[in-house]
């Protein structure tokens, strides 16, 4: 096997044995390398070959968990292009991915109120770049203007965020039950900025 593609692999393997590694009860911080080492199944000093210590590896855990949001995030619109409600196929899609999902999003929980500064504002630099695409989203759809538009962006996003930190571990009932209201104040928020564009 050519040598650049086993060690993307090794180091894929690396990132999605973290990943495994987290959940209700372990954080980012109380992971060692030698863990994700054997969950990795490869040696300890071989981690070395792929990140310079666990905090790189955090670091790039909080970016793949960023990048697989925005990636939800177009799904979603493509979806909506293909024939359904904004709000409603969002929030379903949003949904699906916290229950296929649920450790990636929890570390994005966790570390936007961590201990520490650098994962703080890797997570905080990924709630920006959501907020700007669906801004432009927004702008672009509606015509509102910029700020209107940012300002209802960010709104969203944070009760997104907060309802999906309630759904993480919710009985399916409960999360169907969290996913209506969410869209129903999501649909608030958006006819609120409408007026306010008009007042």
């Amino acid at each position: 096997m050519n040598r650049q593609l086993q060690k993307l692999r090794t180091r894929r393997s690396i990132i999605d044995a973290a990943f495994s590694l987290l959940d209700e009860q372990r954080s980012l911080s109380s992971v060692s390398l030698r863990e994700v080492a054997r969950v990795a199944g490869i040696a300890p000093t071989s981690f070395y070959r792929h990140f310079k210590d666990i905090d790189e590896l955090g670091l790039t855990l909080v970016d793949e968990a960023g990048l697989a949001l925005r990636q939800l995030m177009r799904q979603a619109r493509l979806r909506i292009a293909s024939g359904g409600g904004v709000i409603s196929t969002s929030v379903d899609t949003f949904m699906e991915f916290i229950s296929e999902n649920s450790n990636v999003f929890r570390l994005l929980l966790r570390e936007h109120t961590g201990t520490s500064l650098a994962f703080r504002a890797a997570v905080l630099r990924e709630i920006q770049h959501f907020n700007v695409e669906l801004t432009d989203y927004t702008k672009s759809t509606t015509g509102l203007p910029l700020f209107i538009a940012n300002l209802q962006a960010e709104a969203m996003v944070k009760l997104v965020f907060s309802t999906g930190a309630e759904a993480l571990d919710a009985s399916p009932e409960l999360k169907k039950n969290l996913a209506e209201r969410l869209k129903l104040q999501l649909r608030f928020i958006a006819n609120g900025a409408i007026k306010a564009a008009v007042n």
